[in-house]
């Protein structure tokens, strides 16, 4: 298979760095194609651990500079993971939503919360980040491989399966404040782009919810915003 930077239209992505590498082998060997380890790289205990996992799972690894000079050519990275992608389905229950999200380190910041707090199942409302991203997969910690990630082309789609989720949308123009929400499962909280927000269309077929801040700043951006009302969400069922 041919080392390129990733496109996504590739089938496959790439772990830049250790910690990646080694939840992508603990947690989804069976996706796992290829390690490739700097010549540099010291054999430590925690080196010899990774080539372990990687040989009970009958996945090559190999001493390639030439991986490293493509994949991650400001050289502050020694071991790089291949994998393969898959297309996921989410499940009944609990969900994330996110509208048209742009921004991969948002995306990758999220996932790594939403694993934190209990979240697995996470739609996407296209157009959208790449969840597969080297850039998301790194800003998930590994993240991206706890979680079920399903994009959708519109909110019809999803509402057409999961029309019985209880939807909280979070949104500026909204007066009810989160503290006086107490969710009812299964939901579904929905987010909005980094920019635009949600479209006003939302609040026709959800409960809508801010977060109250001060008016010294026009909104919180999208992971802190995630984060907080997943904390509050989490613990109020």
């Amino acid at each position: 298979m041919k080392i390129e930077r990733y496109k996504r239209e590739h089938d496959h992505s790439y772990t830049l760095g250790a910690t990646l590498t080694f939840e992508l082998m603990r947690l989804r060997p069976d996706l796992a194609l290829r390690v490739f380890i700097c010549s540099d790289t010291q054999m430590t205990d925690s080196t010899k651990e990774l080539i372990s996992l990687c040989e009970e799972s009958n996945i090559p690894v190999e001493k390639n500079n030439k991986a490293f000079n493509i994949l991650s050519p400001k050289g502050n990275c020694y071991v790089i993971g291949m994998f393969k992608k898959e297309k996921q389905k989410i499940k009944e229950g609990n969900h994330l939503m996110f509208v048209n999200p742009s921004d991969a380190g948002n995306m990758g910041t999220i996932l790594r919360t939403a694993t934190g707090f209990g979240y697995k199942d996470i739609a996407i409302i296209t157009p959208a980040v790449d969840v597969y991203d080297p850039k998301t997969v790194r800003a998930s910690m590994g993240a991206l491989f706890h979680v079920r990630v399903e994009y959708f082309e519109s909110i019809e789609e999803y509402r057409e399966r999961f029309d019985s989720n209880n939807r909280y949308a979070f949104m500026l123009t909204s007066s009810r404040d989160m503290e006086e929400v107490k969710a009812v499962s299964p939901y579904t909280l929905i987010y909005g782009n980094e920019a635009t927000g949600l479209p006003e269309e939302y609040a026709s077929f959800c409960k809508t919810v801010i977060i109250p801040h001060s008016k010294e700043i026009d909104s919180l951006n999208l992971p802190m915003a995630a984060g907080i009302s997943m904390y509050k969400f989490s613990r109020s069922v």
